[in-house]
């Protein structure tokens, strides 16, 4: 296996320092977050019990990253996310985030193949529709598990707010398609 494509493993000693066990040094967050953009996967795992504490970290440098004022995430968005642990969303959240970030990926990735050049998004034409489109996708798929839904919800109705929220996602899916092909021909 490529060295790239190895999992990294860090693990916390008991005086809460992280040890990079392919250098035999210790690491920073930071260190870790750079790990990350160069494309490895990185586990931290407890010495001493074994438990995994990759979420916790990787949840720790993002927290740092915001309090720094590199704010990537709208707070609008951070409220939808706590909203989601308290209600039935909490199921098809993990789903929902990891598609809406292949989607963009691959959005990038087309569109970025399609200019021949690397530039920032915010100055790409078109990409305040494309963050606009994004928003209104996590609120349809968040807008129907607010506070007046509850998990005693009765199983037809979550049924049939399933079935909108498909339609939904659906057409949510079409247009950002739409939008896509439309940044791609502004980039030729």
């Amino acid at each position: 296996m490529d060295e790239a494509q190895k999992t990294l493993l860090i693990k916390r000693y008991a005086s809460r320092r992280l040890y990079n066990t392919e250098t035999s040094d210790y690491v920073t967050l930071d260190d870790i977050a750079s790990f990350i953009r160069e494309g490895r996967e990185v586990q931290i795992v407890d010495l001493k019990s074994g438990d995994d504490l990759t979420r916790q970290y990787l949840l720790q440098i993002i927290a740092d990253h915001e309090s720094r004022g590199e704010n990537m995430l709208p707070v609008s968005v951070l409220n939808d996310i706590v909203r989601s642990y308290t209600n039935q969303a909490t199921q098809m959240m993990p789903e929902f985030l990891q598609a809406s970030f292949d989607m963009l990926r691959e959005g990038q990735e087309k569109m970025m193949k399609n200019m021949g050049t690397i530039s920032p998004m915010p100055q790409m034409p078109g990409f305040e529709a494309l963050q606009a489109q994004q928003e209104a996708f996590l609120k349809a798929m968040t807008g129907g598990f607010g506070a007046a839904g509850s998990s005693a919800a009765k199983p037809a109705a979550a049924a049939a707010a399933k079935d909108d929220s498909a339609d939904d996602l659906d057409d949510i899916k079409a247009e950002l398609a739409a939008l896509q092909a439309k940044l791609s021909k502004m980039g030729k």
